[in-house]
């Protein structure tokens, strides 16, 4: 009786949440985008999380001015109920034509152009690491739509219903999705063996992980991209998006790092999950208002 009530619980919620999508789906992605911004911005600041990403804000950023402070955060509760309300318009937003690029909503530097061919076209596998920063699903679309053989790990809703409905819709524009759990590795390390280009976000606190400085305080970090890395001595590439003005953003993708290493010669597992963060730390740095400040990322 337990499990039937959990199961129509769950079942009901999703419906709830499908009725939203369905919802900022009509808005089309200009009027969902703007109307979420505006909500998370009325909305946010009265949560808990609130305080968690003023604390963490004032810690990165000790130089700056309270009211530089305050902007970083509004602006970061905009990006959040942007991003949550352009999820069902992914396929939409992503409408670069190599043909007549930059004229869209998407625009990509000719560099991060000519790496991903040569990734997508050299037959061998990868490793994207990408972090919370502006729309982060929009990298793995592009990798989609542009045939580029690809995987992601994701971590999946409690909710087993809402799951099911977010990965049905991420299905259609994305490549392969691994849950996040105790069977990711394997898969991951099946994909790379077969010469698949597997993507990570990286930015969240992993608690088993190393010790990192991370924008001035220290950090645990998840340590498997960099094991990956060891174990099948791939390229490793950021790859980030990058929030601009009129709903439009800009898409890039790093060089191929060049990883500390071992006497041995191998990838030296705890510098370089250290280096990988100072990527996305200087990313950050760069644009703060469009990372996600809400959770506890410092959390030992």
């Amino acid at each position: 009786m337990k499990a039937a009530l959990s199961r129509i619980a769950d079942e009901s919620l999703a419906a709830l949440v499908r009725g939203a999508f369905a919802l900022v789906r009509a808005l089309g992605p200009d009027r969902a985008s703007n109307l979420g911004g505006a909500g998370a911005r009325l909305l946010g600041p009265l949560t808990s999380a609130n305080r968690i990403a003023r604390e963490n804000i004032a810690a990165a950023f000790p130089e700056k001015t309270e009211a530089e402070r305050k902007a970083i955060l509004r602006e970061s509760w905009d990006n959040l109920g942007r991003t949550a309300c352009e999820y069902v318009h992914l396929g939409t937003i992503f409408d670069y034509d190599p043909d007549h690029p930059n004229t869209g909503r998407i625009e990509i530097p000719e560099d991060s152009i000519a790496r991903f061919v040569q990734l997508r076209d050299d037959g061998k596998g990868a490793i994207f690491f990408a972090a919370h920063l502006a729309n982060w699903e929009l990298p793995a679309v592009s990798a989609r739509r542009y045939e580029l053989a690809s995987a992601a790990l994701y971590r999946t809703p409690n909710n087993r219903a809402i799951a099911r409905d977010i990965l049905a819709m991420r299905r259609d524009v994305m490549g392969e999705l691994i849950p996040a759990g105790i069977s990711a590795p394997v898969r991951m390390m099946e994909v790379l063996d077969a010469g698949v280009h597997l993507g990570m976000l990286v930015d969240q606190r992993f608690g088993r992980g190393p010790k990192i400085r991370f924008l001035g305080r220290t950090a645990t970090a998840n340590p498997l991209l960099a094991r990956l890395a060891r174990r099948f001595d791939v390229p490793v590439h950021g790859a980030r998006a990058i929030r601009l003005p009129g709903n439009r953003f800009r898409l890039e993708l790093t060089d191929a790092m060049t990883l500390p290493r071992d006497a041995r010669g191998q990838v030296d597992v705890d510098a370089a999950t250290q280096a990988i963060n100072d990527v996305i730390e200087g990313w950050i740095r760069e644009h703060p208002g469009q990372w996600l400040w809400q959770h506890r990322r410092w959390r030992m």
